[in-house]
């Protein structure tokens, strides 16, 4: 396994095992009374997130702290960066200051693989441009694995702006690994034809129905506006073809589980009746980047 975690793609399938057969023996400690452990007791975790971030930064933060680890947030807003300060020179006066593991979000992609060439303090990439998202992938192959039982052979369709869209090509690699049969679907302007080169068994279609037929799993994506010099896809016209509306699960498999990595932008990704639906795992892949985290810190500095 890589000495910190810069993406999926690289990964072995038998890291990855391993990674969530561990994220499932944290699960119980979420429920528990005193839910702190001293398996990283004395570590120093920095996040650094030069990108807006929730769930990502406050669940690392949570993870390391479950571990015994004491955790520093630094946003870009609060940094030195606004006194135009380099990325280089920011990553160098944190590693002097001796943490063992740097959570990185940046908007560049290659951002983290450029890093870790120079710094010895191992990197954990917390969303690199829209390149890779390695733990909500995770994350998202843990809950998949709760509820279905297996990664091999199931259907999953992956829907809205692919283009643009870090989760979407992490778990592209992810599920290939393990042969899932994938489906990514959106508008034309927001589905490049090279996709279908990231994996094998991959598809695109521009038919949100096609797409979701026979799925056992739906995994919905956030519109990022913010990515876009210009509006893909008009916004009144997105819900219509591709929001993901009750009906549309008819077409999947009666158990199949709907996803998102949030934030959710209701009314326009999915109708308010889906994301609150029985068969959303939506709160699950919240409550599981935590568990995942902490397999992920524990791998890299435990």
């Amino acid at each position: 396994m890589q000495r910190g975690l810069l993406g999926i793609e690289e990964m072995e399938r038998a890291d990855i095992d391993r990674l969530l057969a561990r994220a499932k023996d944290f699960q119980p400690i979420q429920s528990q009374t005193v839910k702190k452990l001293d398996t990283l007791r004395g570590k120093m975790i920095v996040n650094l997130f030069y990108e807006a971030s929730t769930r990502t930064r406050t669940s690392f933060e949570i993870a390391a702290k479950r571990l015994g680890a004491d955790a520093v947030s630094i946003t870009a807003s609060g940094s030195s960066v606004t006194k135009g300060e380099s990325l280089v020179d920011t990553l160098n006066t944190l590693a002097a200051m001796r943490p063992d593991a740097i959570v990185m979000r940046h908007s560049a992609s290659g951002a983290p693989h450029f890093l870790s060439r120079y710094l010895e303090t191992p990197i954990i990439n917390a969303g690199d441009g829209t390149h890779e998202h390695p733990t909500q992938a995770l994350l998202d192959a843990r809950t998949i694995l709760d509820r279905r039982g297996a990664l091999e052979g199931i259907r999953v369709a992956i829907i809205g702006d692919i283009a643009h869209s870090r989760v979407a090509r992490s778990n592209v690699h992810l599920l290939s690994k393990f042969g899932a049969e994938i489906v990514l679907c959106g508008p034309v302007s927001l589905l490049p034809h090279e996709l279908a080169d990231l994996a094998p068994g991959v598809r695109l279609t521009t038919d949100i129905r096609e797409a979701i037929k026979d799925a056992d799993v739906v995994m919905m994506l956030r519109v990022q506006l913010e990515r876009q010099h210009e509006a893909a896809f008009p916004a009144s016209e997105y819900f219509r073809f591709y929001g993901l509306q009750l009906e549309h699960l008819e077409l999947a498999k009666s158990d199949a589980i709907v996803m998102h990595p949030g934030p959710i932008n209701r009314g326009r990704e999915l109708s308010s009746e889906v994301a609150d639906f029985q068969r959303s795992v939506i709160l699950n892949q919240v409550e599981n980047g935590i568990a995942v985290r902490m397999a992920v810190l524990e791998r890299v500095i435990g």
